[in-house]
């Protein structure tokens, strides 16, 4: 069996696309950056298929989160990964929940045999990074997105006895069907709650995985950007997967020149290749 089959997606009924891309572009390149305008130019053709994907604002989410009610500021906060810590700054911007923030740098890894691993993104194993929390007297766990659950539940699964009734879960989006099965290990508290089943029924993705390298870690290779794997984009985006390619390659390459993607400027033609392409959530 190839990794491709391992490794496929079904058409979900419901796509829920975060646009953290149109924020990153600016940021990297400028608010008037021609970058900007592909990324306008991606989100609004996924807009169209307004019957099956449904893009989600980071302003909704976090003012979906916060109306669910305050908190007393936590003793700790866990944010997993750089998602997770930016959430729990952006959170904490607005309410004052969590003053003091710990990254937990975490990833979900292909294992090359169809299934997924929980790795450390440092040199530090992911026991040494949580260290030290035996005496936490409250503590918050921060991520972007709650989708298969690895990453939330191996996280709580590794704290230390007793902590879990001290402990909160937060997140901006999820499966509601996950969000559940978290809840049965500590309460847990979720902008946006998306029913149906998993991958079948509903995906999640972050609009940035779309065009950078970075949404698919592969166990001894280089990660990859969903367009890479042009087979998921024409399961997510049926007859217009192709429109959706070239604007991510083109977009790729303004933003990752050197990471061998093809190099047109904004406004020339792209070019396609046989490149093997391969979803995502946490």
């Amino acid at each position: 069996m190839t990794e491709r089959t391992f490794y496929s997606q079904p058409t979900p009924r419901r796509l829920y696309v975060h646009d953290d891309l149109t924020e990153e572009v600016r940021r990297r390149l400028g608010p008037d950056s021609p970058a900007v305008a592909l990324g306008q130019r991606l989100l609004d053709l996924l807009r169209e298929d307004e019957d099956r994907v449904v893009v989600l604002t980071l302003e909704d989410q976090l003012d979906r989160l916060v109306a669910q009610g305050a908190h007393a500021p936590y003793e700790l906060t866990l944010g997993l990964a750089r998602a997770g810590e930016r959430v729990a700054s952006q959170v904490h911007a607005r309410t004052g929940w969590f003053p003091r923030v710990r990254r937990i740098d975490v990833a979900r890894e292909e294992d090359g045999r169809g299934g997924y691993t929980l790795i450390s993104t440092v040199a530090a194993s992911l026991a040494d990074q949580l260290g030290g929390l035996e005496r936490c007297r409250s503590l918050a766990v921060v991520d972007d997105t709650v989708f298969s659950g690895l990453t939330m539940r191996g996280i709580l699964g590794a704290l230390p006895p007793g902590l879990l009734a001290r402990t909160r879960a937060f997140c901006l989006r999820g499966v509601a069907e996950t969000l559940a099965g978290v809840a049965t290990l500590c309460p847990i508290t979720a902008g946006v709650a998306a029913p149906g089943m998993l991958l079948s029924e509903i995906s999640f993705i972050n609009a940035t995985g779309l065009v950078l390298r970075v949404a698919i870690r592969r166990r001894g290779q280089e990660p990859l950007a969903f367009f890479d794997r042009p087979e998921w984009l024409r399961a997510w985006f049926p007859g217009y997967d192709r429109e959706v390619l070239e604007l991510c390659r083109r977009l790729n390459a303004l933003l990752e020149p050197s990471s061998g993607a093809a190099t047109e400027d904004a406004t020339s033609p792209g070019r396609s290749d046989s490149r093997s392409a391969m979803p995502y959530g946490s």
